[in-house]
Order: C-alpha cells, then sequence, then structure tokens
C-alpha cells in the first residue's frame, strides 16, 4: 500500500505586494510539520510540488524539519487556481486591485470581507452557469488535479510514501473525488482545510482511497497559535 501525504502549504502574505511568498508564520507552520513528521516517517521516497512560491518554500521549510535531503519535483498539475481571475469574474470592478484593497480596508475585517466574496466568486465558478468566461472551468480545474494524481501515482509504483505540497483547490478536488461530494458541497471541505494540514491518500492496484483529511493536530497543544487557515 502507498500513501501521498497532500499538504496544504503554509500561511502565504496576505494583503503584502507578493501574495505567493510565505509570511513569517508560514515557514514555522511548515518546519513544525517537518518536526511532527520526523518519527512517522522514517523514509520518504518523493517529494512533489508545485510550481507556484508558497508550495515550494512550505517543502523546503517542511524538509529541515524532517530532517531528510529528497529531491523536489515539481508538477504544474498540483498548482492552485486562478484565484485573481475568479474574483474579477464575479466582481468586474475588482480587476482593479486598488479598488478592492480600498474596499476592503474600510470594511472592520478585510480578512473576513474578503473571504466572503471569495466565496460568493468561487460559488459561481463552480455553479458551471459561466465556465467560458473563465481561463480554467472548475470542470477542467478538476480533471486537471486528478490527472496530476494518477500520473504521480503511475511514476512512483507501489508501496512508496510522497509528500505533496499544494494547495487548497487541488486537495478539495481529489477529496470530492474520492468521496463522491456532489460539486454544489465541494467547497465546504475546502473552507476548513488548515495551513499545513495534511491529506492522505492511500494506493494500490485496487484504487485509491481518502485515509485522513485536513490533519492538524501537530499544531494544537504548544502550537495551538499557529492554527490558521488563509
Amino acid at each position: 500500500m502507498g500513501a501521498l501525504y497532500l499538504i496544504r502549504h503554509g500561511q502565504a502574505s496576505f494583503g503584502a505586494a507578493d501574495y505567493d511568498k510565505l509570511s513569517d508564520v508560514g515557514v514555522q507552520q511548515a518546519r513544525v510539520l517537518g518536526e511532527a513528521l520526523r518519527s512517522r516517517l522514517p523514509k520518504v521516497d518523493a517529494v512533489v510540488t508545485g510550481t507556484m512560491l508558497r508550495h515550494l518554500e512550505t517543502a523546503e521549510s517542511c524538509l529541515v524539519g524532517l530532517g531528510q535531503r529528497v529531491g523536489v519535483q515539481t508538477m504544474e498539475g498540483f498548482n492552485e487556481f486562478d484565484h485573481v481571475e475568479i474574483v474579477e469574474r464575479h466582481t468586474p470592478r475588482y480587476a482593479n486591485p486598488a479598488v478592492m484593497q480600498e474596499e476592503l480596508a474600510a470594511t472592520k475585517d478585510p480578512r473576513r470581507a474578503f473571504q466572503e466574496v471569495f466565496t460568493q466568486a468561487v460559488g459561481r465558478w463552480v455553479a458551471g452557469g459561466h465556465d467560458t468566461e473563465y481561463r480554467e472551468s472548475w470542470p477542467a480545474f478538476k480533471t486537471r488535479c486528478l490527472q496530476a494524481l494518477a500520473t504521480l501515482v503511475a511514476s512512483l509504483g507501489p508501496s512508496r510514501t510522497a509528500l505533496v505540497f499544494t494547495s487548497g483547490g487541488p486537495i478539495t478536488a481529489i477529496s470530492q473525488d474520492l468521496l463522491g461530494i456532489p460539486d454544489e458541497h465541494a467547497f465546504r471541505t475546502n473552507w476548513t482545510l488548515a495551513n499545513c494540514g495534511v491529506t492522505k491518500v492511500i494506493y494500490s492496484e485496487r484504487g485509491r482511497y481518502l485515509s485522513t483529511l485536513n490533519e492538524h493536530g501537530h499544531f494544537e497543544g504548544e502550537h495551538r497559535s499557529l492554527i490558521t487557515y488563509r
């Protein structure tokens, strides 16, 4: 039986010039995760990341905590969907970042305000009534993520262990498929995914199965301040 550990990236830099870069908290989350995995995974056969900076930085810090040197392979199939485009299609005036920043800054809680807009925007994307407006529709995104998973499993061979550093979207799409969740409910999973949470997929010749979802007990107790979701 092989195992893929799908790891959501550490906290990114919300509100900064480069969102894709990990925050200081994100770096710490990845290191603590690596330390927690050290006793559980004495040997990792492969490390895979999407091509986004937050994926690569999470892998780098996690491997330091894990204490293993493993070559990192990048796969675009594990990249996140284009959240900027999705928000702009829902709220066209937000094509101007200054407008969005100004409106969010005027709210009591900019993070919560953005989450509300983002939730509505994703709902529009997933609903399927506007697929032609997006460079990558929700069905196309799901197909891309599932193909990346299948390609990885085929390349690994039987009874191997891999860490996959990715984003909430691919984890949502893969979990939805393995659990048979309808599209309209898929993102109920996404909104609860913790930064540096672990979703375990086991595989064999019989198929692929979801073993655990969004495990983040490594941040409970003394590290509870590291639990973040965005």
